[in-house]
């Protein structure tokens, strides 16, 4: 089966750290770039972060310098991001894309939340 399956998420305190997972599955191992995107309410969706499986990043300028995308393997993606603001809360949502075209997928997508 073609999934993302998402992980972590949550509530976090301002000033706090976040780390979202996500593991492809039922796709191959063929060059691709993963990452995250988020939404919040009465929002578009926008880009956070990617990374190719060569090790390219692509960072929005509001988490640059205050997370960190990696990837284990072709089928993994993990985002760190540290000094939370509530302007980050939104729902978060993985993506795979296959470089050569033919697979396009998103996640469910994770709520983060970050109050006091």
């Amino acid at each position: 089966q073609v999934q993302l399956v998402e992980s972590g998420g949550g509530l976090v305190q301002p000033g706090g750290s976040l780390r979202l997972s996500c593991e492809a599955s039922g796709v191959s191992t063929s060059p691709n770039v993963m990452g995250w995107y988020r939404q919040a309410p009465g929002k578009q969706r926008e880009l956070v972060a990617t990374q190719t499986t060569g090790g390219i990043t692509n960072y929005a300028d509001s988490v640059k310098g205050r997370s960190t995308i990696s990837r284990d393997g072709a089928k993994m993606v993990r985002l760190q991001i540290n000094n939370l603001k509530p302007e980050d809360t939104a729902v978060y949502f993985c993506t795979f894309r296959r470089l050569l075209g033919g697979v396009d997928l998103w996640g469910q997508g994770t709520q983060v939340t970050v109050s006091s």
